[in-house]
């Protein structure tokens, strides 16, 4: 993405690059699928609502427009005047508890004991994103697959 260029934030009510209910602006999306297609045996496919990434028939991330309205248990989570980006993600176990607790823009969707979700607009930090989903796909992948990606070396996702 240019410097300069931000992702638009729903919470402002910056709707110019939605295309409809469930839909993900194509900003997010791009950073998203950057990250995701760049790990081994990733694939992308629309998911009921919004798009997932997946390993080996294992969805590791899953990002949707939550519209204020939806009965879906996001929007019970978090009170919202409009649409908001959100992607859910797989967490390490040993961090799911700290993640949650640490309030917004993270929350617990209310499936799952490792599912974590995260609210995504202007202020998100897409080094953090990267890293989560990096996450998400070894605790998902096989281990042969998780292997294989580049992380650091004291990640206590790596220490087993």
């Amino acid at each position: 993405m240019p410097p300069g260029t931000s992702i638009p934030s729903y919470r402002d009510g910056n709707l110019a690059a939605m295309a409809g209910s469930g839909d993900v602006p194509p900003l997010i999306e791009d950073r998203l699928r950057a990250v995701c297609l760049g790990l081994p045996s990733a694939y992308e496919e629309p998911a009921w609502t919004g798009i997932r990434w997946r390993v080996r028939g294992r969805t590791f991330a899953h990002a949707c427009t939550v519209e204020a309205d939806n009965p879906t248990s996001h929007a019970r989570v978090f009170a919202t005047d409009g649409p908001v980006c959100v992607v859910t993600f797989r967490a390490p176990a040993e961090e799911v508890a700290g993640l949650i607790s640490s309030g917004f823009p993270f929350y617990w969707p209310g499936w799952g004991a490792n599912v974590v979700g995260l609210v995504l607009d202007g202020q998100t930090d897409w080094s953090e994103v990267a890293e989560l989903l990096t996450d998400s796909y070894c605790v998902q992948a096989p281990k042969k697959l998780a292997r294989l990606v580049d992380r650091p070396p004291a990640h206590p996702a790596q220490a087993s």
